[in-house]
């Protein structure tokens, strides 16, 4: 009764007709006769194929594709860039030989000052205070960080710390500028090289940027950087020789810019090739970055790599705050005198635990193999690895006074792991 009503009706008999219409111009028939393409056919139309047919018949259709696959990303050297990088680093054996034979003493000095004062510029202010907030400075230190950082030819703040967060984030992935898993010479200079890859713009634009740009310092200097560098790191290294004990012009500028500029790049750079390819896992074993002497000792606490990636938070971004780390030194001296506060470390019973629970077992106190009994202890949930918890303001060494982290600081890996767990 029901199909006849509907039938009987002209609106909706003009509606079977038209769709019987389009069947039968889908049909295997009015195609070609192929069965196969019939059925594809009637896929790409919306249609379900019969039930009638076989799966050699769907696979035989020229319809059905193959899955799409990305073009490869295809390395595109920049040579500019490539032949600038060597020419640099030539004059800088040349300015070394200078510095050795032809200048005088106090020049070599003066250079390596300047290197050393805008090398820590960038540790303790650039990466452990603007990347990961470890700690909270008063104006004086934020006005030192931005000037001594301009000298150290590192690109302006607000770049460097996009970069940074973007490597804490994606590290050692296709998103990470400096990605170490494409072997030591790209992530040391190479990737100054050539073209970024794709996901790496993609990714820096997702970085979370409102405390940086919040600082007016910070966008001050990046207005006005060129100008800036111009003034703090090639002209006032080169003009103090000269004017102050006669050096030469040539001697000054190949010494205390050129050479100096070489020497502490690649000494940092060495923290994102060495450091992330050669040493122990003591903290966690499912990341590339590890534990260094030699880059610690080189760069005055900033090899602990494997520490820092865990617990990127940690103002001494080590275990062992003075240990071949004299950054921390500085930072705790600024403490003192009131220019830093609020200085943020992991409690030792957290890195115990997440010494134990991933660890590789080098760890000299904290490992699975000979711990003792009264160490031992559950792992920690891994959805509690960086809640508010964990963070203890260490002057008093308690809970009360907690600081929430950025979410920027936070070891990517731990933190995709928990909100998998939460959900």
């Amino acid at each position: 009764m029901a199909s006849t009503k509907f039938a009987s009706d002209p609106e909706v008999s003009s509606m079977l007709k038209d769709f019987s219409q389009r069947i039968a111009s889908k049909s295997p028939v009015a195609q070609n006769g192929s069965v196969a393409n019939g059925t594809a056919n009637a896929k790409a139309g919306g249609i379900a194929p019969s039930k009638a047919k076989t799966p050699a018949a769907v696979e035989a259709s020229p319809a059905v594709k193959e899955p799409q696959h990305e073009e490869p990303f295809k390395t595109e050297i920049v040579w500019f860039n490539a032949i600038g990088f060597l020419i640099m680093h030539l004059i800088t054996l040349y300015g070394i030989y200078l510095g050795m034979f032809h200048a005088y003493v106090i020049t070599d000095i003066w250079a390596f000052i300047v290197g050393f004062v805008s090398a820590q510029s960038v540790l303790l202010g650039a990466h452990r205070y603007y990347t990961h907030r470890s700690y909270k400075a008063t104006f004086p230190l934020r006005l030192l960080i931005v000037l001594w950082q301009t000298v150290s030819s590192q690109n302006c703040l607000w770049v460097w710390v996009r970069d940074h967060r973007q490597h804490h984030k994606f590290s050692d992935t296709h998103a990470d500028p400096h990605n170490a898993s494409r072997g030591f010479f790209f992530s040391h200079i190479g990737w100054l090289m050539v073209r970024k890859h794709p996901a790496v713009f993609e990714a820096g634009r997702k970085v979370d940027m409102s405390d940086i740009e919040a600082d007016w310092l910070v966008m001050f200097q990046k207005k006005y950087y060129n100008i800036l560098y111009v003034l703090l790191s090639i002209l006032f290294p080169t003009v103090v020789p000269v004017y102050f004990w006669g050096e030469t012009w040539w001697n000054s500028f190949i010494i205390s810019f050129i050479t100096r500029t070489f020497v502490v790049l690649n000494v940092a750079w060495l923290v994102n090739s060495w450091a992330h390819l050669y040493g122990t896992h003591p903290f966690n074993n499912e990341i590339l970055p590890s534990e260094s002497r030699l880059v610690s000792f080189l760069t005055f606490g900033e090899g602990w790599h494997n520490f820092h990636h865990t617990f990127p938070w940690d103002y001494r971004a080590a275990e062992f705050g003075q240990n071949f780390n004299f950054t921390c030194t500085i930072i705790e001296t600024f403490a003192k005198m009131g220019w830093a506060y609020d200085l943020k470390a992991a409690p030792a019973d957290l890195v115990r635990r997440r010494a134990l629970r991933t660890g590789d077992g080098t760890h000299p106190r904290y490992n699975k193999n000979g711990v003792p009994d009264h160490l031992v202890a559950e792992p920690e949930p891994e959805d509690d690895l960086f809640d508010d918890d964990d963070m203890v303001d260490v002057k008093d060494n308690k809970t009360e006074n907690k600081v929430p982290v950025p979410a920027v600081a936070v070891s990517t890996t731990a933190k995709d792991r928990s909100k998998e767990k939460r959900g």
